[in-house]
């Protein structure tokens, strides 16, 4: 009772009120409780077992983004309420992948997948895998990860969107060689997000300054110093990892953020609020997107039938102190 307590995060007199099915505890946390002993691998009692829904699985990349965690936790977090246990997989390079993963959750009779920018927004990857999964048939959500030749329920975060109101807002500091760094263009989100900025430098009538790399840090830095070499005084970049490397770029060619170059990041990750400096972002809305997916899911797996359509969730650009007016746009002391 101890261990479930601790993992529970609550007093073992509840734990014991649970178990013997007793008044007195919220449906929350009842669940929290109830959770707990699955993941921990007790036998809950016979009389609670039928107040389980089954299993879900929730696969998502490497935890080295914080905005994979968040989502993370909500989205299991959101499953437990619904009286279902969430199966957490995460991926890292080199180790299990997607497919086998998703094997495990077919050996555990999982009775949905949430899928977290999975290999669906990869172009080049054969979205046959997902088509064999709907016809089993098992239900799946797919989030951050359109394909329009899926037919299962979407949630995204609008990605063309962001890439326009980043653009808007350094057009508005009066940037005039705003460049763009992002991972692969054949993943979906790279290319909205490239639309999105190209968009708002065609109603600007700007030139576009572009260096795809790979995702993180070091891509990020990269990508950022061969903007800055053409002369870029704001950059666009398709996620808060990148744009740390950014920032790193520019402080080794001895510039400062946002002084000599502005940077705006993508996704409000947990903590990217206390960088040096703060950084100006686009938000997902991690909450209401990891609540629908879960409300689509449960949906299909009682039979009601979620749109299999694209919910697309509106980013928010989020100013902090990583933009700030272009360097030439400056007034210069006299004297």
């Amino acid at each position: 009772m101890s261990d479930i307590a601790r993992q529970a995060q609550v007093s073992e007199a509840t734990v014991s009120r649970v178990i013997n099915d007793r008044p007195g505890v919220s449906p929350e946390t009842r669940q929290a409780v109830l959770t707990a002993l699955d993941v921990l691998g007790y036998e809950r009692p016979e009389r609670l077992r039928k107040r389980s829904a089954g299993l879900v699985g929730l696969i998502v990349p490497e935890l080295d983004n914080p905005i994979f965690p968040a989502f993370a936790q909500v989205i299991e977090s959101t499953l437990a309420q619904e009286g279902f246990t969430p199966v957490l997989c995460t991926q890292s390079p080199g180790g299990v992948t997607e497919d086998e993963y998703v094997e495990m959750m077919l050996d555990r009779q999982v009775s949905g997948i949430v899928f977290v920018s999975s290999l669906s927004a990869d172009t080049a990857a054969d979205p046959s895998r997902y088509r064999r999964l709907i016809e089993r048939p098992l239900p799946i959500v797919l989030v951050n990860g359109y394909a329009e030749t899926i037919e299962a329920p979407f949630v995204s975060c609008d990605d063309r969107l962001a890439g326009d109101l980043a653009v808007s807002h350094l057009v508005a500091l009066g940037h005039q060689r705003i460049g763009m760094i992002s991972g692969p263009n054949r993943f979906i989100n790279t290319q909205r997000k490239l639309a999105g900025y190209r968009a708002a430098l065609d109603r600007e009538g700007l030139d576009d300054f572009v260096a795809l790399t790979l995702f993180g840090v070091e891509g990020g830095e990269v990508a950022a110093d061969r903007l800055i070499e053409q002369g870029v005084t704001g950059i666009v970049c398709g996620s808060d990892l990148m744009a740390l490397g950014a920032i790193r770029a520019a402080r080794k060619r001895g510039l400062a953020v946002p002084r000599d170059v502005s940077v705006i990041g993508f996704d409000d990750s947990p903590l990217i609020a206390f960088t040096d400096p703060p950084l100006t972002t686009l938000r997902q809305p991690v909450a209401s997107m990891a609540v629908a997916a879960v409300r689509c899911l449960v949906d299909e797996i009682n039979g009601h039938g979620a749109p299999h359509s694209e919910y697309l969730f509106r980013p928010e650009l989020v100013v902090r102190e990583s933009t700030a007016i272009a360097p030439s746009r400056r007034s210069v002391p006299v004297g």
